[in-house]
């Protein structure tokens, strides 16, 4: 014969309670694993895939990144595939930055008015130095050393 079934089990813990418990890990996890930022974008790395960038160019030292006059005076161009923005804030004087945004480490998306704009969270930076100006980002993006040679831009 075998003993007959009892409310409950050995350990005290009622149906209801156990139940109760999994419901509100349940809930938890499931809030957990939806929460963010209200309104933020998944980063958006050089292929617009959502991968982000190590944040070192891909060019190595010595090879030409761009030509001199693809580069606007007062601008910039991001090369997202090298991983690398290049800005001229006046003539003749060439910045390289990694394109990865130090806030949440999307790609930048472009160079206008005199700084560089990440469109992930509103971050943007100067085109001189690379240090934050707006938005989320509070350190500055990486400088690479450039020189000119033959009309290029050269990492150095």
């Amino acid at each position: 014969m075998t003993a007959p079934l009892q409310d409950g089990c050995p350990c005290g813990l009622s149906r209801r309670t156990a139940l109760s418990a999994l419901g509100v890990g349940g809930l938890a996890l499931g809030l957990a694993a939806c929460s963010g930022q209200p309104g933020e974008a998944p980063p958006t790395g050089a292929d617009g895939g959502g991968e982000s960038t190590s944040g070192q160019p891909s060019a190595q030292p010595g090879e030409p990144v761009a030509a001199t006059a693809d580069v606007p005076v007062g601008g910039g161009v991001v090369l997202a595939d090298q991983g690398i923005v290049l800005t001229q804030p006046e003539e003749g004087v060439f910045h390289a930055f990694t394109a990865v945004c130090t806030h949440a480490g999307c790609t930048v998306s472009e160079v206008a008015g005199g700084s560089i704009v990440c469109a992930c969270h509103g971050s943007e930076f100067s085109a001189a130095d690379g240090s934050p100006t707006a938005g989320p980002a509070q350190q500055p993006l990486e400088e690479f050393p450039v020189e000119v040679s033959g009309g290029n831009v050269v990492l150095t």
